[in-house]
């Protein structure tokens, strides 16, 4: 899922990581190697 606006949290399936986003730069964030999953705020 690709990064589409400020402040939107991601959350990794495997360790528990949290990212929050904070500038825009699109992509897609990977943790573990995987795609981390989008959480609603």
């Amino acid at each position: 899922m690709a990064v589409e606006k400020v402040g939107e949290k991601y959350q990794c399936g495997i360790c528990g990581n949290v990212v929050v986003v904070v500038k825009v730069g699109g992509g897609e964030l990977v943790c573990c190697s995987q795609p981390m999953e989008k959480i609603e705020n």
